[in-house]
């Protein structure tokens, strides 16, 4: 009789490595294992980590290393094949690099590589097991990422592993009081993710807190930096602030708006938010202002059927897998490919 097989799933992150084991039948073995990243001292930094975190798994899961047939792994940079295509947070030994095939070779276990995000997208897949059609996540954060999975569990990446820069597309919205459109960290203007990010919310939030209406603000009574006022906005909003909740509003909005437009060309029919904010007293709330941005911009048929009117062809829900997501979309990943 064969031994049993298990797959890691090894999330990279700028500041640490998280990390998970799945049976063959996909089901969690042993706890949850959190170690430094080290990406900014290198790559090879970062496997003697990565060991680390696997000799961890094993002995929680009570299996050898041996017994991983198969490993996913991602990082927080673009990347093909294997190979990352862009710096974003890692040191600069990284680029250029065949990070999967350099790993695998080093452990003696096949290695599958994507970015963080696509990683998410399969994760929250995979919590959800009676879910069989395709799902759409959209992750606000620093920035604003995204990742789609097709009906039956396989990501979409695109030909070269660079699909689904959600945070890149277009949208109408211009600031005043010259109505510009803002600039994006890519270099663009006009971007969503220069709307919906932790990086936009304290631009807003710094034009917001010049105007008179807001003079008296607590925020603006505040000596600290405008990092730390933003870091404030949730805690506000939930305690019902009018400025935190009208700076929320419109994220809400404009990130339902942009998602419209992603609908029309993916029709996912369940759509996932990442982020911070599914964990906010005020999500419920959150959630419907992205849907009244979306219905501003989505067809009919992509809110209802017009077979079923009661039926929603748009679902919206919350991310489910919290800061174990990623981690467990690759275990699933691994499974899926070297079982």
């Amino acid at each position: 009789m064969s031994e049993p097989k298990y797959f890691a799933g090894l999330d990279v992150g700028g500041s640490t490595i998280k990390s998970v084991i799945v049976d063959s039948m996909g089901e969690q073995v042993g706890p949850l294992v959190e170690v430094r990243s080290q990406v900014k001292e290198g790559y090879e930094a970062t496997f003697k980590q990565l060991e680390t975190a696997l000799d961890e798994l094993t002995q929680g899961a009570k299996i050898s290393r041996d017994q991983i047939a198969g490993i996913g792994l991602d990082v927080p940079a673009p990347s093909s094949g294997g190979v990352i295509w862009g710096k974003a947070n890692l040191g600069e030994d990284w680029v250029g690099t065949e990070i999967s095939k350099k790993l695998s070779e080093r452990l003696g276990i096949p290695v599958h590589m994507t970015n963080d995000c696509n990683a998410a997208a399969v994760g929250e897949y995979a919590i959800r097991n009676k879910h069989i059609g395709a799902l759409l996540l959209v992750a606000p954060g620093t920035g604003l990422g995204g990742g789609f999975v097709l009906p039956g569990g396989r990501l979409y990446e695109g030909s070269n592993g660079l699909a689904l820069e959600i945070g890149h597309i277009s949208v109408p919205f211009t600031e005043e009081p010259d109505h510009h459109l803002p600039s994006c960290t890519c270099g663009l203007k006009g971007c969503l993710e220069a709307w919906v990010s932790l990086v936009a919310l304290r631009r807003r939030l710094q034009i917001e807190l010049r105007k008179s209406e807001w003079e008296t603000h607590v925020l603006n009574a505040s000596g600290t930096t405008i990092e730390e006022k933003a870091f404030q906005l949730r805690t506000l909003a939930e305690n019902g602030d009018a400025l935190a909740i009208q700076l929320f509003k419109q994220q809400g909005f404009i990130l339902g708006y942009g998602i419209a437009d992603i609908v029309r060309t993916l029709d996912p029919g369940l759509v996932v938010i990442g982020g911070g904010l599914a964990e906010a007293k005020f999500r419920d709330q959150f959630l419907d202002w992205v849907r009244e941005g979306f219905n501003e911009r989505a067809w009919s048929i992509y809110r209802h059927s017009p077979i079923e009117p009661e039926k929603a062809t748009t679902r919206f829900e919350w991310a489910q897998g919290g800061d174990a997501a990623a981690s467990i979309g690759m275990a699933y990943a691994a499974r899926e490919l070297f079982a």
